[in-house]
């Protein structure tokens, strides 16, 4: 008996990502997250390498786009006051704003 062969539709092209290399500065912390939109704001959030000079960096990797973040730091939420681009959020505070250009 021949096998029968099923067709499957072809999968939806996903957007290529890009390597977003975020460093924020947090002084004395001993752990900091990113958390956003593209975590659907989940309070673990993505975990940040502390580097020298109380710099903590970490590489995301995300489709073109506009990005909304905060940070959280020792387990409290904080603004991201290096931040280039922000927006006021409804608890008091302001989301961070990141741009991924789309690949020329």
């Amino acid at each position: 008996m021949e096998s029968m062969k099923t067709a499957r539709p072809p999968k939806a092209a996903q957007p290529a990502t890009r390597d977003v290399p975020l460093t924020v500065v947090a002084k004395g912390a001993r752990e900091v997250l990113v958390t956003g939109d593209f975590t659907q704001w989940k309070r673990e959030g993505v975990p940040l390498r502390k580097g020298a000079n109380d710099e903590w960096r970490v590489v995301l990797a995300l489709a073109p786009g506009e990005y909304q973040y905060r940070l959280v730091v020792d387990g409290c939420w904080q603004d991201d006051s290096q931040a280039q681009n922000r927006v006021p959020n409804p608890y008091g505070g302001h989301n961070a704003v990141l741009q991924v250009p789309a690949r020329t």
